[in-house]
């Protein structure tokens, strides 16, 4: 009773986490019993999968369901570890399997694992009887063959841990027989083979012993006391061999179960019965009480149905002298609806593609519930409203399948509650949510966040530049909804749109591919394609307009007066003009657009000032006065256009005024301008022109002359100092100077024209890009041979050009 009060404690501690929103699962291991404690249970990193740092992060803790914990959690390794020692006998008696419960809670976020370990049976238990020593009486006139049952013993151990056979030992009286109850469990008969002498024999001594089948094998033992008793030739009779009874489960200690009576035709001692439990396992011994008296059977403890289903019960009645019969009492444990449903899940698919068809299997479970009858019997229900709904399979099994097409993006996933209600009186139910997740598929193209995209970018702009940003979004997700975008094949005045214009693949971003003139190029449009990276991929088009927004960077144009750099033409105003004349007008365009193109004119310079004026927006020259004879004949006025751009740029118009004092037809041609003024004007420019020029070819000529001189002297110089050695001279002299050596001049003359003439071409070379060098050219006729000399008068024209041609050479 008190280890079923606390699993309830601890089942009811476990599903209130479950309610409160904690994630549950369950976690199995198992350990043999009597293992040493600080054995190593389990790891839990693994089934948790968490580290050892995040286990001690979430402060990790075992709660045992028990009062006594049995193990503990080291959370620095995730190590279960054995606490004290398990005895599984003692904790679960013959309940097979033996489980632990515990829950592993994890915080931040809370969740709660439970854990069940399995207690693994050992061979630590020898077979026991119930006595140590069991006495028989049997008269001397038993019947050879007569049978008698012998106490089963019993072994805490399970399975093939438990008593596995029977044997006697030897003597001449009794064998023994081996049997087997309905649920395997065996047991031992007495069987007198020869007939008992009271007088031969009063007492015979036997052992009993039974062995297990584990490894190594365990034996128990207990003595058989055979007392030979003298005649009693009535045995004890039942007034049935067998009692079958009903019992409500859950029914209160000290109710009865049935009444047996067996009765002894003898008189006296022999006469007398006692009522005892033949071969009944302890567990029902605590279960039920036998008067020993009166032989009335009662209920001792707690009953479920769930636990043992019917009893059998082995009844002994013996007499005075000895003699003993038996009948058997069979318990059918009636049931009451005292279990929930339970909800076990057998598979679930979970991501469930989008695109699945009607009646795909989502989950497959089954709902099981221990009690009997309309009490066992099961119903499911799930949510209303749902894509999903439930199909029976059979045998407890229902089916979760798909009704309605799924949609991620309308729902990603699903919260489906399980109810499952039994048919018992009160009902009970329980609920269980299974969370399916749906994935993704490719359903869904890029869709821009406009329809079509209005851009600006200002002329002049740097190549590179950022215009804009494109955008698509996909509702799919992962790869489904990965988008990239490029740009579709087209024409910007004539040329590929991709010499004008990139795009980023992975962001969207617009960029100037080269620098843009408004003036040639006002706007253009571009289509960008997006497409996501689906299988296979869908995409979606868009148009961007992008517009050049126009810069100042263009300065007013005059058109008239035509500034070409010949000589302004005049305006002829009469001397009679009164103030408002209108004289001319100045007409300049400006290539930008808009505010940059808004020119407004000033007067920057006049001859005479507060004589003309300029209106700011149309460009006339006005008389701001009357004409007079004291006001120059030539008026000069420097007219300043500036266009409203930021910054502004402005250019300027000269314009020439010539005050007449009539139109005649000869002063248009070149009327009769005062000649002293005009000649005045004239002769003072071709003064100045004049006098840089001879300037300048004065400096010229006196440079090369004093260059020349010093070349003479410095070469005339090296000649005296080569007579001085001695140089070769004389006939041979004339004889290797050659015909160009010839002539009247003297002997040391012609020598030094010689050297001159080799050494101009050879040693005074660098000198002809910076001065003439006058060559020594040979004689026409012998005899007639001239050189020329410095002295000589300047070259003419045509030997200039010569002269030139060969410092260029």
């Amino acid at each position: 009773m008190e280890m079923y009060s606390n699993n309830m404690q601890g089942w009811s501690f476990f599903f209130y986490l479950c309610m409160c929103g904690a994630i549950c699962e369950s976690l199995h291991y198992s350990v043999p019993e009597e293992k040493k404690t600080g054995s190593l249970v389990a790891n839990v990193l693994r089934d948790l999968k968490v580290d050892v740092k995040g286990l001690s992060a979430r402060r990790a803790r075992l709660v045992s369901e028990g009062t006594k914990p049995y193990f503990q959690l080291d959370p620095h390794s995730g190590d279960v570890i054995l606490q004290d020692r398990i005895d599984r006998e003692a904790l679960c008696g013959q309940k097979d399997p033996c489980f632990l419960l515990s829950e592993l809670v994890l915080e931040n976020p809370l969740r709660v694992h439970r854990m069940e370990v399995e207690i693994e049976d050992v061979n630590d238990n020898s077979p026991q009887f119930f006595k140590k020593e069991f006495l028989f009486e049997i008269p001397e006139q038993t019947p050879i063959n007569t049978r008698f049952p012998l106490e089963s013993a019993e072994d805490s151990d399970r399975g093939e841990n438990a008593v596995q056979n029977y044997t006697l030992s030897p003597n001449d009286h009794f064998r023994l027989n081996e049997q087997s109850h309905n649920d395997g469990t065996k047991f031992a008969e007495l069987v007198l083979e020869k007939q008992l002498d009271h007088e031969k024999e009063t007492r015979l001594f036997l052992i009993l012993s039974a062995v297990d089948g584990g490894i190594p094998k365990r034996t128990g033992t207990a003595q058989i006391i055979i007392e030979v008793l003298d005649s009693n030739d009535n045995v004890p009779h039942f007034d049935k061999s067998e009692y079958k009874v009903k019992l409500m489960e859950n029914s209160q200690p000290g109710s009865p179960v049935a009444q047996m009576e067996a009765t002894d035709r003898d008189f006296g001692s022999n006469a007398e019965i006692t009522y005892s439990f033949s071969q009944v396992p302890d567990n029902i011994q605590r279960i039920f009480n036998l008067n020993k008296y009166t032989g009335e059977l009662t209920v001792a403890e707690n009953i479920d149905y769930e636990i043992n289903q019917n009893y059998a019960i082995n009844i002994k009645a013996t007499d005075g002298g000895g003699l003993s019969a038996y009948c058997k009492v069979i318990v059918e444990v009636e049931d009451r609806n005292d279990n929930a449903p339970e909800v076990t899940l057998t598979s679930l698919t979970s991501p469930l593609p989008e695109d699945s068809p009607p009646d795909t299997v989502v989950a497959l479970f089954r709902v099981t519930d221990r009690d009997s009858g309309d009490n066992g019997r099961t119903a499911c229900t799930t949510e209303a409203n749902l894509p999903f709904v439930l199909k029976s399979s059979g045998n407890n099994y229902y089916q979760l399948v798909t009704q309605q097409p799924l949609d991620r993006e309308r729902a990603s996933e699903y919260n489906i509650t399980i109810t499952a209600t039994d048919r018992g009186s009160p009902r009970l139910s329980s609920s269980r949510i299974f969370n399916i997740q749906i994935s993704d598929i490719n359903d869904n193209a890029p869709v821009f966040e406009k329809s079509l995209y209005d851009m600006q970018l200002w002329e002049n702009n740097i190549p590179g530049l950022l215009i804009g940003l494109v955008h698509a979004k996909d509702p799919d997700m992962a790869q489904n909804a990965r988008v990239t975008y490029s740009l579709l094949p087209g024409k910007v005045s004539g040329q590929p749109v991709s010499s004008y214009v990139s795009i980023n693949s992975e962001t969207g971003n617009l960029y100037a591919i080269r620098s843009l003139d408004y003036e040639q190029i006002k706007n253009f449009q571009v289509s960008v394609r997006a497409v996501d990276s689906g299988s296979p991929p869908l995409s979606s088009e868009v148009k961007v307009q992008v517009v050049i927004v126009d810069e100042n960077d263009n300065a007013p144009f005059i058109l008239y007066p035509l500034q070409n750099g010949t000589s302004p033409s005049n305006d002829l105003v009469p001397r009679g003009a009164e103030a408002g004349y209108l004289v001319t007008k100045v007409v300049a365009v400006d290539r930008d657009s808009g505010q940059n193109s808004w020119l407004s004119y000033e007067l920057l310079k006049a001859t005479e000032p507060g004589l003309f004026s300029v209106g700011a927006q149309n460009g006339e020259v006005k008389t701001m006065r009357p004409i007079n004879q004291r006001d120059a004949f030539r008026q000069k006025l420097i007219i300043g256009v500036r266009d409203n751009g930021h910054p502004p740029q402005s250019t300027s118009a000269t314009l020439s005024i010539l005050l007449v004092d009539g139109f005649s037809d000869p002063y248009m041609k070149m009327v009769d301008i005062p000649k002293d003024e005009v000649a005045v004007e004239e002769d003072r420019s071709l003064t100045l022109y004049l006098v840089i020029c001879l300037a300048a070819i004065s400096f010229i000529f006196l440079v090369s002359v004093t260059v020349f001189i010093a070349i003479t002297i410095q070469k005339r110089r090296k000649f005296m100092d080569m007579s001085t050695l001695n140089f070769p001279g004389g006939p041979n002299f004339q004889e290797n100077c050659g015909d160009t050596c010839a002539g009247t001049l003297s002997r040391a003359y012609n020598y030094e024209v010689c050297l001159a003439g080799g050494s101009l071409s050879s040693e005074f070379k660098f000198l002809r890009p910076l001065f003439p060098v006058f060559s020594v050219e040979p004689a026409q006729n012998q005899g007639n041979s001239r050189i020329s000399s410095a002295s000589q008068d300047v070259p003419s024209h045509q030997e200039e050009n010569q002269l030139i041609n060969q410092v260029t050479l």
